[in-house]
């Protein structure tokens, strides 16, 4: 049975989860105690800030078994973790891995960061000896259906958060970031998720300004760039194509003359400014200067919700593809379930036929006639190949089972 056990930040506080998260030096040991348990045929284990979740093709529904073993493995009481967790068996375990993977089950809808997340833990698992037949070609299923989600819908194209929405915008007007310089003020999360974003789409050079040069260091060790002082901004204003601020200032941190200066200096090469702070950074009649391109918060929060309601959308079509891709992956299990019977009867009838073949070549050997040394072979191997069938038959026919009867006529294509 496939089992899919966790819990994430819809079911728990940062406090629980902080409790259950597995460190990637430890992972391996982890992986392999798991996989030492009596029900669990495979495992794998995904780890985030926001989630834990344990896979595995596991025997028997004992998933009593394992949220013992998750609690002492954190030296956890399992009665203090129980109300945390959900579990999923088979068809929704197999959906919901897909829905993790494509970013529908995360807090940032769509987000694509959790798929590279789960081939790490894949990786980790194959690494540990801990993958096998099923939960192997799970993995590789559940990758190839987000793969096609990211290609067939817009899921991960709308910006979702501030900072995306405003490294989407700088790209509307210089196109290639490679060749521009980004000015990050403030050392908040916000700071650290543009900076992010930036570098992902390859920005040339950071500049990060705070108060604490340490945080601001920290920050641009990112990219390449390096720290400054906010008190020397002024300085390099005019290197910077993008400037980035969200500080807890209570006043302006850029006014309008020191603007003005710095596009005399850049020969009027234009400027784009993320004011994302609450009060303002920078003076509001700054955005009537020309060659300044200045967006507030407000302004990018409406690009935000138009693009939540465009991945609103892609992910009700993401959810139809996944329905259709876990029917898919039902189908393989299913034909490895009759490849196994096939097995199973073949390694039947072949045994019956050993048997019998040695008997008859004694036979010959005694000197027994070829022509009823092979007759009676061929009796005894009908006799021993159907003799079981032929009592289920006749047991079911008693009890009146027709199904029986009917799937038996169907599977030795025998007319009515």
């Amino acid at each position: 049975m496939l089992l899919t056990l966790g819990l994430n930040h819809n079911t728990a506080p940062i406090e629980i989860r902080e409790k259950l998260i597995f460190s990637p030096e430890r992972l391996s040991y982890s992986l392999q105690s798991l996989n030492e348990l009596s029900s669990i045929e495979e495992a794998a284990i995904l780890s985030t800030c926001n989630r834990t979740e344990i896979y595995c093709d596991i025997a028997n529904h004992q998933t009593d078994e394992l949220i013992a073993w998750l609690a002492t493995h954190h030296q956890l009481n399992e009665h203090d973790i129980r109300a945390y967790l959900y579990s999923h068996t088979d068809h929704q375990s197999i959906k919901h891995m897909s829905r993790v993977a494509c970013g529908l089950d995360s807090m940032v809808l769509g987000e694509p960061q959790i798929l590279g997340q789960m081939k790490t833990a894949y990786q980790h698992a194959s690494d540990a000896g801990t993958l096998g037949k099923y939960l192997g070609r799970l993995f590789q299923h559940t990758f190839q259906v987000a793969k096609k989600v990211r290609t067939d819908t817009t899921i991960g194209s709308s910006p979702v958060s501030i900072a995306f929405a405003g490294v989407k915008l700088a790209q509307q007007i210089f196109g290639n970031l490679e060749n521009q310089t980004a000015l990050l003020i403030g050392a908040g999360e916000t700071i650290e998720l543009s900076a992010q974003h930036l570098k992902e789409q390859g920005i040339g050079r950071l500049i990060v300004a705070n108060r604490t040069l340490e945080k601001a260091q920290t920050i641009a060790s990112q990219g390449n760039g390096y720290a400054i002082e906010i008190k020397d901004i002024p300085e390099h204003l005019p290197e910077a194509d993008i400037i980035v601020s969200s500080t807890a200032s209570q006043l302006p941190i850029l006014g309008k003359g020191s603007v003005e200066t710095a596009i005399l200096k850049r020969k009027h090469k234009p400027m784009f400014m993320m004011d994302l702070a609450v009060p303002h950074d920078i003076e509001k009649e700054v955005g009537n200067l020309s060659d300044v391109y200045l967006y507030c918060i407000d302004d990018l929060k409406n690009i935000v919700d138009d693009g939540l309601q465009s991945r609103r959308e892609a992910a009700e079509q993401a959810e139809d593809i996944i329905d259709v891709q876990v029917s898919h992956f039902q189908t393989w299990i299913r034909a490895q379930d009759a490849s196994q019977t096939i097995q199973q009867l073949r390694q039947h009838a072949n045994q019956a036929r050993e048997s019998l073949l040695q008997k008859a070549l004694v036979s010959l050997h005694n000197g027994q006639p070829a022509e009823r040394v092979l007759t009676r072979l061929s009796n005894d191997l009908t006799n021993k190949i159907l003799h079981a069938p032929s009592s289920t038959l006749k047991q079911a026919a008693s009890e009146g089972d027709s199904e029986l009867l009917s799937a038996a006529q169907q599977l030795f294509n025998l007319k009515k």
